[in-house]
């Protein structure tokens, strides 16, 4: 397997593969699959090399944190991708949108992959989940059960920690609440938690930790798996020892869940080998490694989670289809532009 950086590589294949004309497509290895990828490449060695070992199948994966949407629209026919692989689903969304993903038919991608957690003409599909929760104090929060509703709460006035309202995960769980809510209570409730905040949102979801453990906030909003990577760094293990996680709405409906997820590229020149890739990610073997190593929860049914994952305590997802979040992001964004979210409490 070979894996670049985006700066790397892409400034070579402009020079190479790009200029190549397009009768020498052929030319690309049967036995290769090419991927750009949003995940890091630690996220997905172990998968990439499973797959390998099991199909003899090359892996070649341009990474970047950014910027890689828009090189495929760039690239268009040239381009030498198969498989586009993201860290959330919003990046699915942008991929559809700019016209860069293929669908693909596959039963067992259909089987595996629960409907809502793929998009339903076959252009993206989830790979592991994660869960958009509350890190509650330890000390200062006694209460083990909480919904997104009571999050707007007067009596949570000042005890609230949240990164930018405009962040796509925060995107996304207001989308969620439209959903569920209908647009004027989804407002007035996006209201009421600007008016809970602490400060005005700032950082990321590990910031947030941070700032329950220094007693800034007791409540704070955030993605599952940064608890894992928190137990894992002896910087910010004391942040994650400050809190517990609490599942919000898991007595009804069930907690607001993201996923990563992988799309077929549009122009795929090896796309028989994206088609076996795509299938391998869901097996029980590629779940699991998947999930144990960035800390998230398997799409697939049986596959369980890591231990520490496990350890707290059982998730109840929300079964609303992330192609109806995505309905509804532009109108969720609005909003926190519209209840001025970002500029805090106060304002």
């Amino acid at each position: 397997m070979r894996i670049f950086s985006c700066a790397s590589l892409c400034a070579a294949l402009a020079l190479s593969i790009f200029a190549t004309p397009l009768t020498a497509a052929p030319a690309l290895a049967d036995g290769t699959v090419n991927i750009y990828s949003y995940r890091e490449p630690k996220l997905i060695d172990p998968l990439l090399n499973a797959f390998t070992a099991k199909t003899g199948i090359k892996t070649n994966v341009v990474f970047a944190t950014s910027g890689l949407i828009e090189r495929l629209a760039a690239e268009g026919k040239n381009s030498p991708a198969d498989v586009l692989l993201t860290n959330e689903s919003g990046l699915l969304i942008q991929a559809v949108t700019a016209g860069v993903t293929a669908p693909l038919t596959s039963d067992v991608l259909m089987q595996k992959v629960p409907a809502e957690l793929r998009d339903p003409t076959g252009h993206w599909f989830g790979l592991t989940r994660r869960a958009r929760v509350v890190y509650a104090s330890k000390d200062r929060v006694k209460q083990t059960a909480i919904t997104y509703e009571e999050l707007a709460d007067p009596k949570w006035r000042g005890k609230i920690c949240v990164r930018s309202g405009q962040h796509t995960y925060n995107i996304a769980l207001i989308a969620s609440m439209i959903a569920h809510l209908g647009e004027e209570k989804a407002e007035t409730w996006l209201t009421g938690l600007k008016n809970n905040l602490a400060r005005k949102p700032a950082g990321g979801d590990r910031e947030q930790v941070r700032d329950v453990q220094a007693g800034l906030c007791d409540l704070a909003i955030g993605n599952t798996y940064y608890m894992v990577a928190m137990q894992h760094s002896p910087e910010q293990k004391a942040w994650a020892d400050a809190v517990r996680i609490i599942f919000p709405n898991a007595n009804d409906r069930g907690t607001h869940v993201n996923v990563s997820g992988m799309a077929l590229v549009a122009n795929a020149p090896n796309r028989d080998n994206a088609k076996a890739l795509m299938e391998f990610l869901v097996t029980p073997e590629a779940q699991k490694l998947y999930a144990d190593v960035n800390g998230e929860y398997p799409v697939v049914a049986g596959v369980p989670a890591s231990e520490i994952v496990q350890s707290w305590g059982p998730l109840k997802a929300d079964t609303l289809p992330l192609s109806k979040i995505s309905e509804l992001r532009k109108q969720a964004s609005e909003m926190v532009d519209r209840v001025r979210f970002d500029a805090g409490p106060n304002s």
